[in-house]
C-alpha cells in the first residue's frame, strides 16, 4: 500500500524508500515515508497560512498543528478518493492525502475564483472536492456527521463496499447531531468511521468541563457501536486502529466511534488569543507533544529516514508550498455576480 501525495512526487518518495528496505512495526519504510513527507508537507502549509494571516493577505485560517499524525494515520488506512470523507474545518492534512493539493487549498483561503471547494465562496478550511468523494463542509458544528450516517446508509443499501468517514472536535460531541447520526449508526450497522480528534479544547473550554468521562469513545456501548481510542500522536498506532476499523466497517460489521487523542499547537483559529486560557507551562507541554518532530526522530532511530533525505523532503515540500501561495495571491477573485449563485440545483 502507497500513499499518493501529488503529482510528481510518487519518483522521489521511491527513490528514498529503495535506499532504507526495512519494516518498522510491521509497516514498509515506503509507506512510512509516504507518510511522514505528508505530514510534512501540511505542516509547511498551514505554517504558510498562518503566516499570511497575520500578514493581513489572507482573512482567516484554523490550524491543524499537533492533529496531522492522526490524520494522515487515518487517510492511509482508507481507500482514498474512493471511500466517502465528510470532514471538519481542521482537516488540513487528511484532506491533502485524500485529494486537494495545496494550491487548491490556498486558492480557498484567498478566496480566489478557481477555488475547487466553492469557487471563492465558501470561509477558509471549509474543503470539499467532488471527483475525490470529498463532501462539502458547512459551519455549524457536527452537522456533518449525520449527513455521513446518510451516505453510509446510502452505500449500504447500493450493496457497495465503500465506507463513510467523518471527523469532528471532542467538543462537537455534544451537539445533538453527534448522538443522532451514532444512533442511526449502531441501528443499521453502518459502514461509518466516526472520527473524534480530541484535542483536549473546544475552543477554550478543556475536556474536564465539557464531559464527565474520560474517553469519547466511552460513549460507544450507548449508541450499540464499537468504540476505540488511539494515540493520535503516533501515525503508526492511528493507522492499525483506523485500519482495523475500516476493515469491519467494510466488511458490513458496523461502524466504529474512534477517538484520537490529539493536541493543538495553536489558538483555536487566527481570531483566538489562547494566552487567556492556557499557561506558558501548557504551552512548554504541548510543543513537546508535537507529533512531527517525534515521528522524524523515530524513523530516524529506525534507519528508515536519513538526514538528508529528511532535507529533500523538506525543500520539496518548501517548494510546493510557495508555488501554491504565489499561484493563489497572484490567481484572478470571482466575479461579484459569483455571489448569489449557482446555490441550488436545477
Amino acid at each position: 500500500m502507497r500513499g499518493s501525495i501529488s503529482q510528481g512526487e510518487t519518483s522521489m518518495v521511491m527513490t528514498v524508500a529503495e535506499t532504507a528496505p526495512r519494516t518498522l512495526d510491521g509497516l514498509p519504510a515506503e509507506l512510512l515515508l509516504d507518510m511522514y513527507y505528508a505530514m510534512l508537507r501540511a505542516r509547511r502549509l498551514d505554517e504558510r497560512c498562518w503566516l499570511l494571516h497575520r500578514q493581513g493577505k489572507i482573512a482567516f485560517h484554523i490550524s491543524g498543528m499537533g492533529h496531522e499524525a492522526a490524520q494522515i494515520g487515518i487517510a492511509f488506512a482508507m481507500r482514498r478518493g474512493e471511500d466517502h470523507f465528510l470532514p471538519y474545518y481542521r482537516d488540513l492534512a487528511m484532506v491533502l492525502a485524500c485529494g486537494l493539493t495545496s494550491l487548491d487549498v490556498m486558492l480557498g483561503v484567498f478566496g480566489k475564483k478557481d477555488d475547487p471547494s466553492s469557487g471563492g465562496r465558501q470561509m477558509p478550511e471549509h474543503f470539499s472536492l467532488r471527483s475525490k468523494n470529498i463532501y462539502s463542509v458547512s459551519s455549524p458544528v457536527a452537522t456533518q456527521v449525520p449527513q455521513a450516517a446518510g451516505v453510509a446508509l446510502a452505500e449500504k443499501l447500493k450493496g457497495g463496499d465503500r465506507v463513510a468517514v467523518t471527523c469532528l472536535g471532542e467538543g462537537s460531541t455534544n451537539q445533538g447531531d453527534f448522538h443522532e447520526a451514532l444512533t442511526w449508526a449502531g441501528v443499521h450497522q453502518l459502514p461509518l468511521i466516526v472520527v473524534v480528534e480530541n484535542n483536549g479544547y473546544a475552543i477554550s473550554v478543556p475536556m474536564v468541563q465539557e464531559m464527565a468521562i474520560l474517553h469519547v469513545s466511552d460513549r460507544a456501548g450507548a449508541y450499540g457501536v464499537r468504540g476505540v481510542t488511539v494515540d493520535g500522536l503516533d501515525p503508526i498506532a492511528t493507522y492499525k486502529a483506523a485500519k482495523e476499523s475500516i476493515d469491519i466497517a467494510r466488511a458490513g460489521r458496523g461502524a466504529t466511534l474512534f477517538e484520537v487523542r490529539v493536541v493543538r499547537l495553536t489558538p483555536h483559529s487566527s481570531d483566538d488569543d489562547d494566552t487567556t486560557y492556557r499557561s506558558k507551562e501548557d504551552k512548554v507541554t504541548l510543543k513537546a507533544s508535537d507529533p512531527l518532530p517525534k515521528f522524524r526522530e523515530h524513523l530516524m532511530q529506525a534507519g528508515i529516514l536519513t538526514d538528508q533525505q529528511d532535507t529533500e523532503f523538506g525543500a520539496k515540500a518548501m517548494a510546493e508550498v510557495d508555488y501554491a501561495h504565489q499561484t493563489a495571491e497572484a490567481a484572478p477573485y470571482p466575479d461579484v455576480e459569483w455571489g448569489a449563485g449557482p446555490v441550488y440545483a436545477p
